[in-house]
């Protein structure tokens, strides 16, 4: 009885160490590189506010014409936090600030992350940008 509790014991963390190496994570302080489509939730559809992309530590955009004039770099902590190190479109312009952005890297989904700006009259907006599947 003891052997086969034992294999089971052992099963379950050979299935929790497998399962913990195949998951992505932050440790390596930043996003998958790619293009993330980014979009806000308002009185009932979708607006799109243009795409970001990242290579390495720098980004681009957000861009919903043509192309990004100049990449910046970014920082990004152990908890997902990014930190953005140069403008980003109308996330910072126009009396417009950055609350906090927080990725999401749990492997089943596509990476994104939310940017939480703040407006000038003091009203919060969340986005979610999502890299594309096809990268």
């Amino acid at each position: 009885m003891t052997s086969g509790i034992s294999r089971i014991g052992t099963g379950i963390l050979f299935l929790a160490a497998a399962t913990g190496s195949a998951r992505a994570d932050f440790s390596d302080g930043k996003m998958p590189d790619g293009t993330y489509h980014c979009e806000v939730y308002l009185l009932g559809m979708f607006l799109n506010l243009g795409d970001i992309t990242i290579k390495g530590n720098v980004y681009t955009g957000p861009v919903t014409f043509g192309t990004a004039r100049q990449g910046y770099n970014y920082q990004m902590d152990a908890n997902g936090v990014i930190s953005w190190l140069g403008p980003l479109g109308g996330y910072t312009a126009g009396g417009n600030s950055l609350s906090m952005t927080q990725a999401t890297l749990d492997g089943q989904s596509p990476p994104s992350f939310d940017i939480i700006m703040k407006q000038p009259d003091g009203a919060f907006t969340a986005s979610t940008c999502t890299r594309g599947d096809n990268q």
